[in-house]
């Protein structure tokens, strides 16, 4: 990682955070004239750039946007997926449905329409 540091800094690089989820711990520098600074006091701290909220709590990172709305989790989103794909499954067997019912419909239509001019009515006409 001190590599990667380097690189960053060497080419100019405003922010630089480093998250290990592992220890929940949380690094991060900031530009100053000439360099990278290491960030004091990081929880809570505010992105200049990003203008995102970082804050560290005891069990893991909550990054906020700039409306102090949470960023949605890896696992909120795989929920919100799968809600997602069981609502579209859901709409697709209800149009399925429909589209059967209005083909039985049509298809009684036909065979009315089939009966009526056997009997000698035209259900086209209105009396």
């Amino acid at each position: 990682m001190e590599r990667k540091l380097l690189f960053y800094d060497r080419y100019g690089v405003e922010e630089y955070y480093l998250y290990d989820p592992q220890k929940n711990s949380l690094t991060g520098w900031l530009r100053s004239e000439l360099f990278l600074e290491r960030i004091d006091q990081i929880n809570g701290f505010v992105s200049p750039r990003l203008g995102i909220r970082f804050e560290l709590t005891t069990e893991t990172l909550i990054l906020y946007h700039p409306d102090d709305q949470p960023f949605t989790d890896y696992i909120e989103v795989q929920q919100q997926l799968e809600v997602a794909e069981h609502r579209a499954t859901v709409a697709e067997q209800e149009l399925q449905q429909e589209r059967q019912e209005k083909e039985i419909a049509q298809e009684r239509a036909k065979r009315l329409e089939q009966l009526l001019r056997e009997a000698g009515i035209d259900p086209e006409s209105n009396g």
